[in-house]
């Protein structure tokens, strides 16, 4: 009887372990989330007249800050940061750049990331999924 209990426990926590780790998911919404953390994969490039920085292997850390509207975007491969860069819901599960034209904006959702992003002469470009 004990080894039955001691299987029928065993059994129940591999199963309690199995439901946690399949509830954490990378399809976590940026929308949706109070707290947002993903790594976006794919070409990144970065140009500001002396630098060009471009790969096509390279990967974004996209992180949700305290403000709510705010993301901060880590690139790879040596390419400075942009942090501080203002939101706004568009549609049910994308946000896109406040400030966006045809020449300069950033969208994201839980499996794209695209930006074409010009500042103070630099260009920040990003194509990548999750």
């Amino acid at each position: 009887m004990k080894k039955a209990i001691r299987i029928l426990g065993i059994f129940m926590l591999v199963f309690v372990a199995t439901l946690s780790f399949a509830s954490c998911s990378d399809d976590d919404d940026p929308v949706n989330n109070d707290f947002f953390a993903g790594t976006y994969k794919g070409s990144i490039s970065y140009n500001d007249g002396s630098t060009n920085n471009s790969t096509d292997n390279g990967s974004v850390f996209v992180t949700k800050i305290a403000s709510g509207t705010k993301y901060n975007f880590a690139f790879s491969n040596g390419i400075p940061d942009l942090n501080g860069v203002e939101f706004q819901q568009q549609g049910d599960h994308t946000l896109v750049m406040v400030g966006s034209t045809a020449t300069s904006y950033i969208r994201i959702d839980n499996n794209e990331l695209k930006i074409l992003y010009i500042k103070d002469g630099k260009t920040w470009t990003a194509n990548c999924t999750r």
